[in-house]
């Protein structure tokens, strides 16, 4: 080994001295590491940290190392490439360098003493440590997370709020997949109440603390929302402060490196704020001044705003979540996610993971599918939650337990769980050992005191917008140590300081809302109006997004029902709790006479209300009809009038829908809400026209609408989450009663399997006339059935396949159904992997066809063999006057073929080419005929 060779080392230090001490920021697990191998002594390390300012620090430990000789130098280099993340601004260098640790060096021990590194390994400790287990829904039964979480539907969109498809691991949320701003800095994740936005970020926390999750991201701060509310007024904390005592502290860490790290490396830091919509009374985003110093100490929801709008730590990765219709400045957003709830592949899993019995699998499965009303709440996984559990508990405990098979409500379910609750403590624990009848009257008379006290509790929480209660706060509500027990509060420790005194809230917000709902009817002191306090409360808030153009709000008119949402379920239950379906529990509890007059009260006031909402819905005339577009808050009237289970209010609200066409798109519609619809609508009396796309019915849902289907002449539901089970129904119920006329199922999950019921539908109903079914799944076996279908019909006059792939096979199908059809004349084949064959095909048999008029064969596969056989059908004059070409693989020489034909037919008003093989230079080629569009 030659003298140069011997000293590389030494040497590499020596030339890079100015970058190590410039980038060299942690020092202790440097000297802690020398100081074990003995390449440095207790004198050499004081000599170090006696050194005032850190870069002579790292001068001094360079000058020791390289006193030591090669070895010590190498061993220097070998500290830097096996603590990694404390020396992330060095590793660039050492690819620099292209550093390779030598055999003997790698016998050698490095411990990570770095305060960095052990902050990371705490805060993973700390994270699996409280997200193990599922701890969102309940404190008694505590479950493995991984061994009940079950995937939501969990949809990509873009600022428009239309779909990007849907995610597949939750590694995708936090990539740039979906992002359609990327300056924004904040993941934003809305869905309804209990459709699993928490127990997703817990998954995610999870994951992240096994190092199961693909980042980079080397700390993950995790926060809720609503401990920004409960902050003193005029109380200011650092974001040091923020990120520390509210998750861990780190140890060992006397200069501040993991501040420090944190400032310079925002990329490596996870953000997750729970629950947006539980402050956002509080805080308008834009009069909220931000903090743009990280040392400056400034009011919680400053530092809150500044992080998620990227003032503070630019570029650290934000998962923020909210209920449904809470929006934020789209300036912040990087990119949105919606849950959407359990499909019926997701309820199954939940169904296995749940039970591990097979024969309580059956049970269960078996109970909820003789109850479509309970399949269609159990679609949101807090409601699924309290299904089962109240299931499992109480087939323990009594004979012959069945869940109900009648029209079951939200508040049935929130009652189930109370049920639950309650029977913790009415029961002496030598009954738990035997079977006996079920009583829930008696459950709830003898467990009526902390039941009672508990609604207080969370009534006295309702009207101050207050989800955190202090000990002290609990007992003035008359509530022991044994009555916290039972499950109605757990602790949360998240929002407390190091010291502070344990604090408490609701299981979950909706249980917030049922037990507030719960007071008002119990209280038999206030007058009976007093039920109303929430309704006369509510206001409405402009929904812009539901409205069609040249509609506006005034956004001071008042409005029921248009509140925050945890009010507006205080009022459901409200409706559900007075209830006939319930008289026989409350009478039970209450006075008779007082519950009458409240629900007298209550079904005058919704009376009242549905004729004023639907007086001042939007009407306009389209086509010759009437039609009314229906606002979110709408449904609230709706769900309450279902939950009170009036006929009578429900006929008053379907005559009052007087208007021959319903337009519900992008209200939020899930499948439980269909139960309220059917509610209604199966009371109206003429046909009328039912616009629901862009919303999250699912199969679910279309089950719902079943017995209304007799009455739908429109049915729409493009973009719902539809599979074959849904159109399965449809063509049941549409070919039984044949009046519908118009079906739109574009962009669902249709298969040939239900292309094959579609084409059912189009044979036997005489009155159908236009058809989208576009972006489906459906192949050229469902192309055919579905080509045979309107080459039978006589009706049809507009068919939308659009983004399916039924290929060459179905092209010639639907070439056969052109052929001589007397009626089609709009018919979209675009993006079907058709090429040249198929074009072929269809030019051929439209020559016979003078009826279509748009003709759609957009991004297919077309090319200059197919421009001859389309050539001559323009040269026939047909009467097409539309026909789209666009992004197909034509030339300048295919395209002449069209031009020369042109020039013989009166009828075509464009041939749009946009986006073929054609220059700018050999598109000038064709501007004298103008019916040729390249733009």
């Amino acid at each position: 080994m030659g003298p140069i060779e011997e000293a590389r080392w030494l040497n590499i230090l020596t030339c890079h001295r100015e970058l190590l001490v410039f980038r060299l920021r942690s020092i202790q697990c440097i000297l802690d590491n020398l100081l074990a191998c003995g390449f440095l002594c207790e004198e050499d390390v004081e000599i170090v940290q006696r050194t005032t300012t850190k870069t002579n620090q790292v001068r001094k430990i360079l000058e020791l190392v390289q006193c030591k000789g090669e070895e010590s130098c190498e061993y220097f280099i070998y500290i830097i490439y096996k603590v990694c993340d404390a020396y992330i601004d060095l590793q660039p260098w050492l690819k620099e360098i292209n550093y390779s640790p030598s055999r003997d060096v790698m016998g050698m021990n490095v411990v990570n003493t770095d305060p960095i590194s052990r902050y990371c390994e705490k805060l993973r400790h700390e994270m699996s440590r409280d997200t193990c287990f599922i701890m969102s829904y309940g404190q008694r039964e505590e479950t493995r997370l991984e061994e009940l979480y079950t995937d939501t539907l969990m949809e990509l969109l873009n600022d428009c709020n239309e779909s990007l498809g849907f995610l597949e691991s939750l590694d995708e949320l936090l990539g740039d997949h979906g992002a359609f701003n990327p300056q924004g800095e904040t993941i934003y994740v809305v869905g309804d109440a209990g459709v699993g936005k928490s127990i997703l970020l817990q998954k995610l926390q999870n994951l992240w603390s096994k190092k199961e999750l693909q980042t980079e991201a080397i700390f993950f701060f995790k926060f809720r929302c609503r401990m920004f509310s409960i902050f003193k007024d005029r109380e200011e904390i650092s974001l040091r402060d923020l990120l520390f005592k509210y998750n861990c502290y780190p140890d060992h860490d006397p200069d501040n490196e993991v501040f420090d790290y944190i400032q310079r490396f925002p990329e490596r830091v996870i953000f997750t704020f729970d629950g947006y919509d539980e402050i956002q009374e509080e805080l308008n985003i834009l009069n909220v001044p931000e903090v743009m110093s990280p040392d400056d100490k400034a009011q919680p929801l400053q530092l809150l705003i500044s992080l998620l709008s990227g003032k503070l730590l630019k570029g650290s990765k934000k998962v923020l979540t909210a209920r449904t219709g809470i929006e934020i400045q789209s300036r912040v957003i990087r990119k949105k996610l919606a849950l959407r709830g359990f499909l019926p592949s997701h309820l199954k899993t939940y169904i296995n993971l749940h039970f591990k019995e097979q024969e309580q699998r059956d049970l269960i499965s078996a109970q909820l599918d003789a109850s479509p009303h309970l399949s269609s709440l159990c679609s949101t996984p807090l409601f699924c939650w309290i299904v089962f559990k109240s299931f499992r508990h109480l087939d323990t405990m009594h004979d012959s337990f069945h869940l109900p098979e009648t029209c079951i409500t939200i508040t049935d379910i929130f009652l189930l769980l109370c049920e639950v609750f309650l029977s913790r403590s009415v029961l002496p624990a030598a009954a738990l050992l035997k079977k006996r009848t079920r009583c829930a009257s008696d459950t709830f008379k003898k467990g009526l005191r902390p039941l009672a006290e508990f609604a207080k509790l969370a009534l006295q929480g309702m009207e101050t917008r207050h989800f955190i209660y202090r000990e002290e706060e609990i007992a003035e509500c008359g509530l022991t140590d044994e009555d916290l027990l039972l499950g109605f509060l757990r602790p949360v420790t998240e929002y407390d300081a190091i010291g502070s005194p344990p604090a408490f809230e609701f299981l979950h917000i909706t249980l917030q809302s049922f037990l507030a709902a719960f007071a008002l009817v119990l209280d038999e002191q206030a007058g009976p109006s007093s039920i109303l306090k929430f309704f006369t409360e509510c206001s409405r808030k402009t929904q812009s997004s539901c409205l069609p153009s040249g509609f506006c709000i005034d956004p001071k008119e008042k409005e029921p029902f248009e509140t925050n949402e945890h009010l507006q379920y205080t009022n459901l239950f409200l409706c559900g709790l007075t209830s006939k379906a319930h008289t026989g529990l409350m009478d039970y509890l209450m006075s008779p006479v007082v519950l009458k007059k409240k629900r007298a009260l209550l079904k005058s006031y919704l009376s009242t209300s549905v004729k004023s909402h639907i007086h001042g819905l939007p009407q306009y005339d389209r086509e010759g009809i009437k039609k009314v577009h229906v606002l979110p808050g709408f449904l609230w009237i709706l769900r309450c009038i279902c939950e009170t289970g009036s006929k009578e209010i429900a006929q008053v609200a379907a005559k009052g829908m007087s208007a021959g066409h319903i337009k519900l798109n992008f209200c939020n519609i899930f499948s439980g809400d269909c139960i309220a619809l059917n509610f209604v609508l199966q009371h109206c009396v003429k046909p009328l026209g039912l616009e629901m796309d862009n919303n999250n019915i699912s199969d679910y849902g279309v089950m719902q609408l079943k017995p209304c289907l007799c009455n739908i002449k429109e049915v729409r539901l493009s973009v719902n989450y539809l599979s074959d089970s849904s159109i399965e129904v449809l063509a049941e119920e549409l070919c039984k009663h044949k009046v519908v006329e118009i079906l739109g199922l574009y962009n669902n999950f249709i298969t040939d399997v239900g292309a094959k019921l579609v084409a059912q539908i189009i044979e036997e109903c005489p009155k159908l006339r236009i058809v989208k079914i576009g972006k489906n799944k459906i192949t050229a076996d469902g192309g055919k059935h579905l080509a045979r279908a309107i080459q039978k019909s006589r009706s049809i006059f507009d068919v939308g396949m659009w983004g399916n792939t039924i290929g060459d096979e179905g092209a010639e199908a639907f070439a056969e159904a052109l052929r001589h059809h007397p009626r089609l004349t709009n018919l979209s084949l675009s993006a079907n992997g058709i090429t040249s064959e198929g074009g072929r095909f269809l030019a051929e048999a439209l020559k016979e066809n003078t009826v279509l008029r748009i003709f759609w064969l957009v991004q297919n596969e077309l090319n200059d063999d197919a421009a001859p056989h389309l050539a001559k059908l323009v040269q026939e004059n047909t009467g097409l006057s539309h026909l789209w070409l666009i992004n197909n693989q034509f030339t300048v020489n295919g395209i002449r073929h069209l031009a020369t034909a042109l020039t013989h037919n009166t009828a075509l008003k464009e041939i749009s080419l946009k986006g073929n093989q054609l220059s700018e230079e050999e598109e000038k080629q064709f501007v004298a005929d103008r019916r040729l569009r390249f733009h």
